[in-house]
């Protein structure tokens, strides 16, 4: 069972200011959560496969293939500033 207790604690973690009706309200609702997890720990999922997705879903990536290939003076080309053939960038402090 959620208590006012645990909701300040998490609030705190959370750097949360509440109010005492918000307390109130959270602590409901948190039990609520809980108690709805727990009716949903009595069911019967012993013939029930893991799953990772609820859809059949297929991996949609694809081959990692050079499309187009650049050559370093194109690419240094685009630097604005460009050092031993490296982009030069402002130091940052």
């Amino acid at each position: 069972m959620i208590t006012i207790k645990d909701v300040e604690h998490v609030a705190k973690l959370a750097r949360l200011e509440l109010t005492e009706d918000e307390k109130e309200l959270y602590t409901k609702q948190l039990g609520d959560v809980l108690k709805y997890v727990d009716q949903m720990n009595e069911v019967d999922t012993s013939n029930v496969k893991p799953m990772c997705q609820v859809i059949d879903f297929v991996n949609v990536t694809r081959e990692d293939e050079v499309v187009h290939d650049i050559s370093r003076e194109e690419l240094m080309a685009n630097a604005p500033y460009e050092e031993n053939g490296f982009f030069k960038v402002p130091k940052i402090n």
